[in-house]
């Protein structure tokens, strides 16, 4: 029986191609957009939700459930991208941000739980990114909800494993994907304080995602992940050095790591 997966924010980036190479290895696969009918050209179904409406989850889930009468996979994989000096950011943009890349994946994970239990199985797959494991200059909010995922899983991981529900988290760093256009900048300001240092961060987080790999190694990434059938805790993909750098963080004192990133980001 073709194993049917669900991915939010199927339909551009990672998560679409995630969702073209499990749709040619023969999964079932649904993606998900806040606008599906804008999508003209995705090889597997587009189901409408939106992760900060629990309404739109629960009917996305039920459609699904309708259709393929189960399901195996889920891949939280929906975020936005958010940057600015953290005084500038409007407080309304941060908690958008948070609704997005944190609470959203576990109102997702809330409405597709019930399910795998009942079915005695199932799997979570959470994208969250190697910069929520290091406080980045200016993406500190980026950073901060995709690091509260990735400690939100290890403890559901433990409350969930006795059902034969696994979960994981696969941290990404830079791909080639059209995340910049999405992102939320806080604009660089005349007169502002951060002008120059923040300007200077913009310019050099666009030539790392201009510059990213394949989204492809993501999708590749995955299928094996599913795969496994004891999957570990946390999955890494990216750059040498991006992986590398969060070895760093461990083991160098920590106003070394600090400047060794604000070196990175031209500070």
């Amino acid at each position: 029986m073709s194993r049917v997966v669900l991915i939010t924010g199927g339909s551009s980036g990672i998560g679409k191609s995630i969702g073209e190479f499990l749709h040619n290895k023969g999964f079932t696969v649904y993606g998900t957009s806040r606008n599906p009918e804008r999508i003209l050209n995705s090889v597997f179904p587009l189901v409408s939700l939106d992760v900060r409406n629990v309404d739109s989850i629960h009917l996305a889930v039920a459609k699904i459930i309708a259709t393929s009468g189960r399901l195996d996979i889920v891949i939280n994989n929906a975020g936005v991208g958010i940057t600015g000096p953290l005084e500038e950011i409007p407080m309304e943009e941060i908690k958008n941000n948070f609704e997005t890349n944190f609470f959203g994946p576990i109102e997702v994970m809330k409405a597709v739980l019930p399910i795998m239990r009942f079915q005695n199985s199932g799997l979570i797959i959470n994208i969250t990114s190697i910069a929520g494991y290091m406080g980045l200059p200016y993406r500190g909010v980026y950073s901060a909800a995709k690091g509260a995922l990735e400690l939100i899983t290890e403890s559901l991981r433990m409350e969930v494993k006795s059902f034969g529900i696994e979960i994981t988290n696969v941290a990404p760093g830079d791909f080639a994907t059209n995340i910049a256009a999405g992102r939320f900048h806080a604009p660089v300001t005349k007169g502002s304080a951060y002008k120059n240092a923040y300007g200077n961060t913009l310019k050099a987080l666009d030539e790392h995602v201009d510059a990213g790999s394949n989204p492809n190694e993501m999708a590749e990434a995955v299928y094996n992940i599913i795969q496994d059938p004891s999957p570990k805790i946390h999955y890494k993909v990216g750059a040498f050095m991006q992986k590398f750098s969060i070895v760093l963080k461990r083991i160098l004192p920590d106003k070394v790591y600090e400047k060794m990133l604000m070196n990175h980001y031209r500070l």
